[in-house]
């Protein structure tokens, strides 16, 4: 009974020890060991190989081996980096120097949704620093809730909501937190969400990069139930560098609106996972294709609605 609490705070401590060597380096040597890691999780020591070949012989069939691996050595570059972004945000991000890291080109655009007494729902997925995303929106001055599965490491788990919440973002768990979202909502705050976790047999099945995906119900369900603007966003990376991104804005709609073509979970779940695939085709090497988005089978009526869904939109 002891030996998994001993073992999840070994685990603990040597995060923060990896976290302290990063915070210690400086940003081209820790983009020097992304390369190096990426070379060996790609090349070497093949990491999840069978995964990221599935992945993406979905999402780019045109490609041939050499281009995938191309693309898989971009992504594990990418997420290395990623990680060590994370260790030294806290210390390079602050309220008077984001502007020179992080570009927003949309910026009117966003504020004007967010800074109001009505609800938002902003969505992203396993694309750019994803992680950064929450951090930068609050630093913004627009507290946010996100909506995250507790991690089985307690000391791992509140570590990194402390990190989360440092600048105004509150985290939510994913099970039995639904009266907390409402009141969020009814409050007029801001809900954060993924929108590219597969759901299980009986979720919203839509198209993803021309193969049907099952997704949550509820992401969609949120925005309708609460008339909420929904926001698709993702902090894209601009170069090779470190902590240097843009917030790219995907789409925006308001179920207020009269003219509101998405008012239904099917079709609004299509909307924004659409937009989700556009923004992930402007920097693949940036998607997190090492988890299994595609899983299981759509059933038959699963299948009806998207023939349906399609034939409506042709």
């Amino acid at each position: 009974m002891l030996g998994r609490p001993i073992i999840d705070y070994a685990v603990y401590l040597l995060v923060r020890l990896f976290i302290a060597g990063v915070q210690a380096l400086p940003p081209r040597a820790c983009e020097r060991i992304a390369q190096l890691l990426a070379t060996v999780f790609t090349h070497i020591l093949p990491v999840r190989k069978e995964v990221l070949r599935e992945n993406l012989a979905i999402a780019f069939p045109e490609l041939d081996e050499k281009g995938k691996q191309r693309l898989a050595w971009g992504m594990w570059r990418h997420l290395f980096l990623m990680v060590m972004e994370i260790a030294q945000t806290p210390r390079k991000i602050h309220r008077t120097n984001w502007r020179q890291r992080v570009d927003i080109p949309q910026v009117e655009t966003i504020i004007r949704h967010m800074a109001t007494e009505r609800p938002a729902v902003v969505i992203s997925g396993h694309f750019g620093n994803f992680e950064l995303g929450g951090y930068l929106i609050a630093l913004f001055g627009f507290p946010t809730h996100t909506v995250a599965r507790k991690l089985d490491n307690v000391y791992l788990d509140r570590f990194i909501n402390d990190f989360r919440g440092r600048t105004g973002q509150h985290m939510l768990p994913k099970q039995g937190s639904g009266d907390q979202i409402e009141q969020v909502l009814l409050d007029g705050g801001t809900l954060t969400l993924l929108g590219d976790q597969a759901a299980g047999d009986n979720g919203c099945w839509v198209p993803f990069f021309g193969k049907p995906a099952s997704t949550h119900k509820a992401v969609a369900l949120f925005s309708l139930s609460f008339a909420a603007p929904t926001l698709v966003m993702g902090v894209r990376r601009r170069g090779e560098r470190m902590l240097d991104y843009e917030i790219a804005l995907a789409g925006i709609v308001d179920p207020a609106e009269a003219d509101f073509p998405y008012a239904g979970a099917q079709s609004m779940t299509e909307w924004y996972t659409a937009c989700l695939e556009t923004l992930i085709r402007q920097g693949p090497e940036q998607y997190w294709w090492v988890h299994r988005r595609w899983k299981g089978q759509p059933s038959k009526k699963a299948l009806r609605r998207l023939q349906r869904s399609r034939q409506k939109i042709a």
